[in-house]
């Protein structure tokens, strides 16, 4: 029997390949798909269906890119709008085998409309596994603002009645296997729990203590950040996204090359904090390479190529984290990185670094400091700076006009890469006295301006 929990990280989402007899199912796929396709072969089973709990908002699903390359069948829910132009749909009632186990499909709505999760049974039938989708999380439920404010109501009670009518009744024994861990878009609570059951659920989801449906609905019941490209995996979701085949490899570019493609390119420099403040390509966007997945997506347009600068010639790992939210047209890297581009005698920008021990001293001398601190509501509220001015990251563009352009503006966060990131950001949109601090919270020792 094979039964294998596939993490795309960055993303946070949970995919799972089980398999027994002659058969194997693939649930919630992403689009770079070869991992499933390896490891099924490895255990000698076929991939014959694909299953999807959802139309999914945070990524590109990878069910037609699988079934293209395996023959699989794709089922995804019947209550649904999706339109692929080939396979099927599951319904309650219908049942999968899968050797000598069973899936079942509930209908589980509140995140969307058509959500489904599905039940695997062992094979005495017993209840073993629930494939949650996005109904259930480790610590969390699934959010259900996606539909606009007007139908927050109308879609939490659903959820309601999903957790507490279809799911919770089915043991506290089973395993709850979600679509997402802990760092992912569709939660703002999910817990950093590996695996979780219904019964831990039931005692340490914060969201399932509210046993009457209208306390339920008014605590859930909120509207959340929405990633820009959201949009874009909504639409590549609903018809399915165009085939990839085997994983694109972009061309390395010499330097003169690739100042002549950025002209019409959006660069994106993945090298850590350090590097980029040092020295970078002219307009680059700085997003550090494990956080492409979570980033990406909130400052990158899809109608522009992408070239990359990173620390090595191995620009795979980039390649996947972009694809996998739909941004299909990365055309080059710089070959030989910044020292490439240097030696070729072309010119770099740089921004000004201090430590946040430097930063404090400023403080303490009695400096006009201007702070940007680009941490999270979370994050702020825990350990607010006094007298900075907050503005989340995902937030930067929108409220770009609120930094002041006259003055030195310092750049906070938790550690100074996601000031990089805004550091990046606004010397694209034309500031120019711009520091990151270095350090974070942990160097913090201003004495006129002490943490709370």
């Amino acid at each position: 029997m094979l039964f294998e929990r596939i993490e795309s990280k960055g993303l946070a989402h949970y995919s799972y390949l089980i398999g027994d007899g002659d058969r194997a199912v693939v649930i919630d796929p992403r689009r770079d798909c070869d991992v499933y396709i390896e490891v099924a072969t490895r255990e000698g089973l076929p991939i014959t269906h694909i299953l999807e709990t959802h139309r999914n908002e945070d990524y590109v699903i990878g069910s037609l890119e699988l079934a293209h390359r395996t023959g699989a069948e794709v089922l995804h829910s019947a209550y649904d709008d999706l339109d692929y132009g080939y396979g099927g749909s599951m319904a309650e009632g219908e049942v999968l085998r899968v050797g000598r186990l069973r899936l079942q499909p509930i209908h589980t709505p509140g995140h969307t409309l058509g959500h489904m999760s599905f039940l695997l049974r062992d094979a005495t039938g017993a209840p073993w596994v629930l494939f949650s989708g996005d109904a259930l999380f480790a610590g969390d439920v699934g959010r259900t603002d996606f539909y606009g404010e007007d139908k927050l109501e109308e879609m939490t009670g659903p959820l309601y009645d999903s957790l507490f009518k279809r799911i919770l009744p089915l043991g506290d024994g089973v395993i709850v296997a979600p679509s997402h861990g802990s760092g992912s878009a569709c939660g703002t609570a999910i817990a950093e729990r590996s695996w979780t059951t219904i019964g831990l659920e039931r005692v340490r989801n914060p969201s399932l203590q509210y046993r009457a449906r209208s306390e339920f609905v008014r605590n859930v019941a909120r509207m959340l950040e929405y990633p820009p490209y959201f949009r874009m995996m909504e639409k590549l979701n609903l018809v399915g996204p165009p085939l990839l085949g085997p994983l694109p490899s972009p061309r390395p570019l010499s330097p003169h090359e690739f100042a002549e493609q950025a002209k019409n390119a959006i660069v994106l420099d993945t090298r850590m904090e350090l590097g980029f403040t040092a020295a970078h390509v002219p307009g680059a966007i700085s997003i550090w390479e494990n956080r492409v997945p979570r980033w990406a997506g909130w400052f990158l347009p899809y109608d522009k190529p992408i070239l990359l600068v990173s620390e090595s010639n191995d620009v795979s790992p980039v390649v996947r984290a972009l694809l996998r939210i739909g941004y299909d047209r990365v055309k080059g890297f710089l070959s030989g990185g910044m020292l490439a581009w240097h030696m070729a005698g072309l010119s770099s920008e740089a921004i000004a670094a201090v430590t946040v021990q430097e930063l404090c001293h400023l403080l303490d001398e009695a400096e006009d400091v201007w702070i940007l601190d680009v941490r999270s509501d979370k994050e702020v509220k825990h350990n607010p700076i006094p007298n900075a001015h907050h503005i989340h990251l995902s937030q930067l563009p929108k409220h770009v006009a609120e930094v002041p352009g006259d003055r030195p503006v310092f750049l906070f966060c938790g550690s100074g890469v996601r000031s990089t990131v805004a550091a990046s950001l606004l010397k694209r949109a034309g500031w120019e006295n711009l520091t990151v601090v270095l350090g974070g919270l942990a160097g913090w020792s201003s004495v006129s301006c002490p943490l709370p």
